[in-house]
């Protein structure tokens, strides 16, 4: 069954715990830079909100990859990548809408979320309750139109 993560940015109060449990479970170290869910701050407005791959149905780094790296993975619906091919010429960093790939600052190579093989540690120890690991289809329509119009409010705000 498809699960994503799903962010509900009103929750989350940018204490960044989130992506020191990424780092440590992928890393080994406790470091922000070399997480795969990451925090993006807007001080003035107050508004913390967690970013990571979507996993999409359609994923632009998949169509932009020159040597193939990047797939999705028939069975579980999450996009994943051959680190073997991959060249880093950073091509899915640039067209993934949702700065969900990015380059490890230390290993200098690709990475994104890979929901922790289906058990993502970010969403357990996010205590606000702002990640969630939940299946595609129990998704309420009602809630994507209301985080969707918060984001787009937020963005108009900011002129």
């Amino acid at each position: 069954m498809d699960k994503v993560i799903v962010i509900d940015a009103s929750k989350c109060t940018g204490c960044r715990l989130c992506e020191l449990v990424c780092s440590v479970k992928h890393n080994g170290t406790s470091n922000p830079y070399r997480s795969r869910i990451k925090i993006k701050k807007f001080e003035k407005e107050g508004i913390f909100l967690p970013t990571a791959c979507q996993h999409c149905e359609f994923p632009p780094c998949i169509d932009a990859c020159p040597t193939g790296t990047r797939f999705k993975d028939a069975a579980t619906g999450r996009t994943l990548m051959d680190p073997e091919r991959c060249i880093v010429c950073q091509t899915c960093t640039v067209v993934c809408p949702f700065g969900g790939v990015t380059l490890d600052p230390v290993e200098k190579n690709i990475i994104s979320c890979d929901l922790c093989g289906g058990d993502p540690v970010c969403v357990k120890f996010c205590e606000t309750g702002a990640l969630k690991f939940v299946e595609k289809q129990k998704l309420p329509q009602d809630k994507r139109l209301t985080s969707a119009s918060l984001l787009v409010r937020k963005k108009s705000a900011r002129g």
